[in-house]
């Protein structure tokens, strides 16, 4: 059975997770521990939990248990004191302090869930992210990082405190992947701050994996603006320290017209600026679906989004051919 790893945190992992669950593979989800946002922003803060967020969409991704449970970890309260938070989350910074341990939260919380594959923190220390700008600003926090629009103008460096160690469990899902699926994501958000974390970087560089990138539909204005391809290329390459990727999957469709009117003030698509690059996959992987943001939810998010099954069917065709 080929090994798959995907390397990423919210929206993103759980697209490409809950496409390739349904195949005859051993997945795991490695997953970025910097968010703050949100309802796991107020957990972190007021119970001194691990962030669950990103954790709890994985694990709903890969669940096999029926939709009332799946739906159940992903309801939003709607008001009173426990608005905005999710009961996934609630579950996950429970177990944690009732086993000590939140990895055994997660663990516990995956039989409950009947996932097919694993979810594994990428560190399992308490961290957040920072970021210097140019200007000499200093972003504080995950939160802070995905809210700025002046990320564009430059910045002096991006890193996570304290510098954390990797899981060993991570690192060694890397190593023995036959597959390592990295993104789609918040560039600065989700993607880049697990490389940020001590060790993941080498491994990408020496394990014998093939390694495909899957770049993000959308650019952010004022972090990312007319990013192409190769713009991402080279940012990921500065922090793993050179460009690992044997494959860089590409979505090639356009959304209507008027979707992307409404995003005008978010961003605009990404452009394929590599397509001579014999490493690059063209394919139709919009989504036809509109998402509909969930009542409870306090965050704005991207609602342009990769389709699970035609990501799946991508990355299954790499699969395949080794």
């Amino acid at each position: 059975m080929k090994k798959v790893a995907v390397i990423g945190g919210g929206t993103g992992s759980f697209t490409v997770l809950s496409g390739l669950k349904k195949y005859n593979i051993d997945l795991s989800a490695i997953v970025s521990m910097a968010d703050d946002g949100g309802s796991t922003g107020i957990l972190r803060d007021e119970l001194g939990v691990l962030p669950p967020g990103d954790v709890r969409q994985c694990l709903v991704a890969l669940s096999d248990s029926s939709r009332l449970m799946r739906s159940l970890m992903n309801y939003r309260f709607e008001n009173g004191s426990l608005q905005g938070h999710s009961f996934g989350n609630l579950l996950l910074s429970a177990l944690e302090k009732v086993t000590g341990s939140f990895e055994k939260a997660v663990e516990e919380v995956g039989k409950i869930l009947s996932i097919k594959g694993k979810v594994i923190p990428v560190t399992i220390h308490e961290v957040r992210l920072n970021m210097i700008l140019n200007s000499g600003k200093v972003l504080q926090g995950e939160k802070e990082v995905h809210l700025s629009t002046d990320i564009h103008k430059g910045y002096k460096s991006i890193y996570l405190e304290p510098f954390p160690q990797a899981n060993p469990q991570a690192i060694s899902e890397i190593m023995n992947a036959d597959l390592v699926v990295f993104g789609p994501g918040g560039l600065y958000t989700s993607l880049i701050p697990n490389l940020l974390v001590d060790g993941v970087g080498k491994a990408l560089r020496e394990t014998k994996a093939k390694k495909v990138f899957i770049i993000n539909l959308m650019n952010k204005n004022g972090q990312t603006p007319k990013f192409t391809v190769k713009d991402h290329l080279n940012e990921i390459k500065k922090f793993v320290g050179k460009d690992v990727f044997d494959y860089i999957l590409v979505n090639n469709s356009e959304p209507p017209k008027e979707l992307i009117e409404d995003y005008a003030e978010e961003g605009e698509m990404v452009k394929n600026d590599l397509k001579n690059d014999v490493r690059v996959l063209e394919a139709s992987l919009l989504s036809n679906e509109l998402k509909e943001v969930q009542k409870g939810d306090t965050l704005k998010r991207n609602l342009i989004r990769h389709d699970s099954q035609k990501l799946a069917n991508e990355l299954m065709k790499i699969v395949d051919s080794f």
